[in-house]
């Protein structure tokens, strides 16, 4: 008897190009990820304060850039300044359907007082309870 020689097939899924594809995506993830970056630019104040407390819902942020220009970060194009009509319509209607939505205002350093202050009234006439201040780490104590 003649003996044939047999090869089988084997199932085996080489994964080495996988793990290379996954690498390259990391590391394209780790360059853009900094580079993108919400909002308009705002020196924040630095100051001691606890921060909050994670919450289901992100915030609605009203940054006040140091002209005074008001900035939404809900819309179409968050990089755009915003009226004062504009701000009551979006986070009215952001009340309205998400009453417990935090509302956050972002002002400048060296932002004139009247404008953060005329951003709190925007933001309480919208119909928000509760407005919190956001802040740098304080990093000498």
């Amino acid at each position: 008897m003649a003996r044939k020689n047999k090869r089988r097939a084997m199932a085996a899924i080489n994964v080495v190009p996988y793990i290379d594809v996954m690498l390259v995506l990391l590391i394209i993830f780790m360059i853009t990820a900094p580079i993108v970056q919400q909002g308009v630019e705002i020196k924040l104040p630095q100051a001691a304060a606890n921060p909050l407390p994670p919450d289901e819902r992100e915030p609605v942020i009203l940054s006040v850039s140091q002209a005074g220009r008001y900035y939404l970060n809900i819309g179409d194009d968050v990089k755009k300044p915003v009226t004062a009509d504009e701000v009551l319509r979006r986070v009215g209607i952001i009340m309205r359907l998400h009453p417990k939505t935090p509302v956050l205002v972002r002002g400048d350093t060296n932002v004139n007082y009247g404008a953060v202050t005329h951003a709190m009234v925007l933001l309480q006439q919208a119909g928000v309870a509760k407005v919190g201040l956001m802040t740098d780490t304080d990093d000498n104590g």
